[in-house]
């Protein structure tokens, strides 16, 4: 017969593992796709978006680059948009909108870390602009979305 102390830490390890699974990401990390990725056309520029942090992982909301929702922010995955140079505006939504601006060279990668902040009910995840060092270090080990 389980008693009420392995029944809680059996609900604990499977709240646990639920989670855990919730985040899991199944596609090759970027170092691994990195060489197969397709080329950029000389008009547009490339904009990588990851998430590196498991922490609050249910939360995923929708990222929008103006305004059309380009993919979401899965813990310890990545994706990219290909567009036209110009400017663009990044939004994620939770109890709140954060958005952050960014201009976009002809041939230009940009580097977009989805981070996760406390909230008063949630956490935000919000966007920040990092440059190319830190975002091919940071992206490295995050799966394909």
């Amino acid at each position: 017969m389980i008693g009420k102390r392995q029944l809680g830490r059996l609900a604990g390890v499977a709240g646990v593992l639920a989670a855990l699974a919730g985040c899991a990401t199944s596609g090759p990390t970027f170092a691994e796709a990195k060489a197969n990725l397709p080329a950029i056309t000389p008009d547009q520029g490339r904009i990588f978006f990851y998430r590196t942090a498991v922490i609050g992982a249910a939360v995923q909301p929708a990222v929008k680059l103006n305004d059309v929702v380009v993919g979401s922010a899965v813990p310890r995955g990545y994706f990219y948009a290909d567009r036209p140079a110009g400017s663009y505006t990044v939004s994620t939504t939770t109890e709140v909108t954060r958005t952050l601006s960014l201009t976009l060279a002809p041939g230009q990668i940009r580097y977009v870390q989805l981070n996760i902040g406390m909230g008063f009910f949630i956490g935000h995840v919000y966007p920040e602009l990092v440059d190319d060092a830190a975002g091919q270090a940071d992206i490295a080990n995050c799966h394909a979305i």
